[in-house]
């Protein structure tokens, strides 16, 4: 009897590992990302769009018993990267291009509301200057693409909606410090608004 006992689990084992490997396969990269675009800017004189990905590497959820039914609070951490270009359209002044990589916490409700922090470290932003000369000797010459690049981390605290079995998977608001260092042989430090929405273009059929 205990000989087949262990035959038994050894199978059961097997099976189970078979089919968490499974799951694992069918899991693609488009499963875990959402692509995200909108608005970033301060409303004033700095406007733009804003491009990016999210990629989701941990996920935990929690599920308790009320008594209007079961209730399931999510907690996510995803990796982050974005691409953006902004400028002041009344002068034409005040363009940049800004990159920027990190994590994101995200908490979603059962009701769908999320709120979020997300942390990038590792930011850079490049100014472009209108149309600049440069004296070389006895020559003036054009500067090609005048400007500089800053190191430029961001933080950033929001909200948003998620949109279940959608590809236009949810809208987000965000509050955005982006300090630009080395400015000046200062720090400049910078406030941004975005808001936008996320797409997820995965498979239905799975």
């Amino acid at each position: 009897m205990k000989k087949y006992s262990v035959i038994f689990l050894l199978v059961y084992a097997l099976n189970s590992n078979a089919q968490i490997g499974k799951d694992n396969a069918t899991t693609t990269f488009l499963d875990k990302t959402e692509f995200k675009v909108g608005y970033y800017g301060n409303l004033l004189w700095d406007n733009g769009i804003n491009l990016g990905a999210e990629y989701l590497w941990k996920e935990k959820k929690n599920s308790k018993e009320k008594k209007r039914g079961q209730k399931t609070i999510t907690h996510q951490f995803l990796f982050n990267g974005s691409i953006g270009y902004s400028t002041n359209f009344a002068n034409k002044t005040d363009n940049g291009l800004h990159t920027y990589y990190g994590l994101i916490w995200r908490r979603t409700s059962p009701k769908r509301w999320q709120f979020h922090v997300a942390l990038n470290p590792l930011g850079y932003y490049r100014s472009f200057l209108p149309e600049t000369y440069k004296v070389k000797g006895d020559n003036v010459e054009k500067v090609f693409l005048p400007g500089r690049g800053y190191y430029n981390p961001t933080l950033s605290v929001g909200v948003g909606r998620q949109r279940k079995g959608k590809i236009r998977s949810g809208s987000y608001f965000n509050i955005t410090f982006s300090p630009r260092f080395n400015y000046n042989a200062g720090t400049f430090p910078t406030l941004f608004l975005q808001y936008g929405y996320r797409f997820n273009f995965k498979n239905k059929k799975q």
